[in-house]
């Protein structure tokens, strides 16, 4: 599914689409990372002297930051300083062809380079503007810093992550970032079906303390209708069991869920426990999450005498539901990551092959592709802006601006 010739191919779906992508770590880049996944043009937008902090997250490779190679594909690497009278005319006249911008600078930056939703609706009215920050655009936090992290801890969901008896666990990723991409992605292609209609464009304000808290469940309901606040159950669930992750005997782990009653019942017969089935308290997920000890003792003694692979056979024979739990070594030799292509080979100037996530899903008639690698820092400035129309003694003009 990959492609390297830099050029969308006609029947990608979003071919025709024109992003500029102003933003940095991490939510608004990897919504147009995904957009450009799927045939928009994306022009990420970086300050001359700043480059979006994502080239240099992480390990590196001959000075080349691995991240940005990831979050920087697809897309065109141009410079422009905002704040100068020549980065802000520039960016008014690629935002007069574009469909949408992505930006996640604090509320009011860009009204104080007069680049605000009156300018660049002035100069496109069917442009979307979508803008990306911890808390939104208005309310009492709306000013301070904003980073996922804070969302994982203000959203509850660190609340409810860890061991009971231990501290809340923030995830070692950008887990709300990542959530608030997709919902991001989301949020412009909705703004766009709109415009279709109306014809006129619209602002985007998506705060990352909301996506993360949609995807955490009913816990408002519960606590609205119940007074019910949940609590930290490690790997257990309060709704279902045995849910949990167990030791093999060649010191393997795996995880097993049986959300289906039919699965619980074929896991109790699997591993010699059949007695169980019969208990009255076996007949819900909460009934059983309630006995998780007996639970987690008769499938994790069945399991710690079995190697993993004649667990993960034995269990896959009973149509009984189980994965081995794997770190990245795991997932590049997985056999249905790799029937998916889901782990895929990206040829690129600098590194050479290199393998990243493929796109974030498949369409059978108009696929995504990655066509390139994230590109230098301003590496596409020059065929940028010449074909927005400005002439060498125009770039020059800039440079000597400081505004390139």
């Amino acid at each position: 599914m990959t492609e390297t010739n830099g050029t969308p191919t006609p029947d990608a779906p979003l071919t025709g689409l024109r992003v500029l992508d102003l933003a940095t770590l991490f939510a608004g880049p990897l919504a147009a990372t995904m957009l450009g996944d799927f045939g928009a043009e994306v022009i990420k937008i970086e300050h001359p002297s700043k480059p979006d902090p994502s080239r240099g997250h992480g390990p590196s490779k001959n000075g080349v930051g691995l991240w940005w190679k990831l979050l920087g594909r697809n897309k065109r690497a141009i410079t422009l300083n905002l704040s100068k009278p020549g980065g802000r005319a520039t960016l008014l006249r690629l935002a007069a062809g574009a469909d949408v911008i992505i930006e996640n600078f604090r509320p009011g930056t860009l009204e104080k380079w007069d680049l605000g939703w009156e300018e660049l609706s002035a100069a496109n009215p069917r442009l979307v503007l979508t803008r990306v920050t911890g808390f939104g655009q208005f309310g009492p936090y709306a000013h301070r810093p904003g980073f996922g992290t804070l969302a994982e801890a203000m959203s509850g969901f660190a609340s409810i992550t860890g061991e009971p008896d231990a501290p809340p666990t923030l995830p070692p990723f950008g887990l709300a970032d990542s959530i608030a991409a997709l919902a991001t992605a989301y949020a412009v292609m909705t703004a766009l079906a709109a415009r279709d209609r109306t014809g006129e464009g619209q602002v985007v304000d998506m705060a990352i303390i909301e996506p993360i808290l949609t995807v955490l469940g009913p816990q408002p309901l519960w606590y609205d209708q119940l007074g019910y606040v949940q609590e930290r159950t490690g790997n257990r669930s309060a709704n279902n069991a045995p849910r949990n992750t167990y030791r093999t005997a060649d010191g393997t782990w795996v995880a097993v869920s049986t959300s289906a009653q039919s699965v619980a019942e074929r896991v109790m017969r699997l591993v010699g426990r059949p007695e169980l089935i019969d208990e009255p308290w076996f007949a819900t997920g909460a009934g059983r999450a309630a006995h998780a000890d007996v639970l987690d003792t008769a499938v994790g003694t069945w399991i710690a005498a079995r190697t993993r692979t004649d667990v993960l056979a034995a269990f896959e024979k009973a149509e009984a539901a189980i994965a081995p739990v794997q770190d990245v070594r795991d997932v590049l030799t997985d056999p249905q990551y790799q029937a998916l292509d889901t782990v895929t080979t990206v040829d690129d100037p600098e590194l050479g092959p290199i393998r990243m996530q493929n796109v974030l899903f498949r369409l059978s008639a108009t696929p995504g592709a990655i066509r390139w690698a994230g590109r230098p820092h301003g590496a596409d400035t020059e065929a940028v802006l010449t074909e927005l129309g400005l002439t060498p003694a125009d770039l020059a003009a800039l440079r000597t601006e400081g505004a390139l």
